[in-house]
């Protein structure tokens, strides 16, 4: 069984993109040079499950990433299927093959010390733009939630009275949200604001942009990427970045993980998790600094 008809297929029949193509080509060739190399002999479409597996441990001692070698085993599972289509095997080897796993990237997230006092830091000045941007970025900060959710709030969904915030998830699930008295003080100087808009499209939104259209999610962004370069000279920037402070500053404070759950509006207890990291790297380094047995060397020892 020749490759080039595989490529020929995904290429022309499957209308995959050039880059695709070209990956697939380039992941099934090597395999092939590896089995020449280490096996002597040609042919993929000969190779079995223990190949396959002597050639992901090389790529691993190889030290390739986890995503690239996913991505190898891939198009050979692509590759076997189009085999067994055409008739020429009858079971794919690629199905016994256990993918490495790729680590969960860690979230980004702005220092407290950075963000301590930043609404005593804005600019008192009424002007509306000013004062939205300020509201924008404390609200996610304060309550942790998603752009789209900040976007979607109606003015029906503030209760100013009860400090609480309703807001819709994904999913469409509805969700009640409490905040402080550093928000709820920002929220009349921008409510003030807000009344005194000429011209509002939008009127039952809460935040309206200065023509007084409903914000759009570019709108938040650069709002908060503004904003944020006052407390931070960090290179990311954005919505997601004060969702991820806001949960790791609570877990980090000591709040329980559900509770943190609940706040975020995430389905299961899974996703939130991620969050306890920072915290258990705060206690190794306590202990590293102050535990008589700790592997650390510290200065006090070093005379004895």
């Amino acid at each position: 069984m020749n490759i080039r008809d595989f490529i020929d297929y995904i290429q022309y029949e499957k209308r995959y993109s050039l880059h695709t193509v070209s990956a697939y080509s380039s992941d099934l060739q090597l395999f092939n040079d590896f089995l020449l190399k280490e096996y002597q002999f040609e042919g993929i479409h000969l190779a079995n499950n223990r190949h396959i597996r002597s050639w992901v441990v090389s790529l691993m001692t190889d030290t390739q990433k986890a995503t690239s070698i996913r991505r190898k085993i891939s198009s050979l599972n692509a590759w076997y299927k189009f085999c067994i289509k055409k008739g020429i095997i009858l079971v794919n080897p690629v199905a016994k093959i256990s993918l490495p796993k790729i680590g969960k990237r860690l979230p980004v997230f702005v220092q407290e010390k950075s963000l301590a006092g930043m609404a005593d830091s804005f600019d008192q000045i009424n002007d509306y733009e000013v004062i939205l941007n300020q509201t924008i970025v404390l609200l996610l900060y304060h309550t942790g939630i998603r752009r789209a959710e900040l976007i979607g709030i109606k003015t029906k969904d503030l209760d100013m009275k009860a400090m609480q915030l309703s807001v819709i998830g994904k999913g469409n699930k509805q969700r009640l949200i409490p905040f402080g008295k550093e928000l709820h003080g920002q929220f009349l100087r921008y409510v003030d604001m807000r009344e005194q808009l000429e011209a509002k499209t939008s009127e039952e939104y809460l935040f309206l942009t200065p023509s007084g259209q409903k914000l759009y999610p570019n709108y938040v962004y650069r709002s908060v990427t503004k904003e944020l370069a006052h407390f931070t000279s960090q290179d990311k920037k954005s919505p997601h970045v004060l969702r991820h402070s806001f949960a790791t500053h609570l877990a980090n404070g000591g709040a329980d993980l559900n509770a943190i759950k609940n706040l975020l509006g995430h389905s299961s207890l899974a996703a939130t998790q991620i969050y306890t990291h920072n915290t258990i790297e705060q206690l190794k380094n306590v202990y590293q600094n102050a535990h008589p047995r700790s592997t650390k060397i510290r200065g006090s020892d070093s005379g004895n």
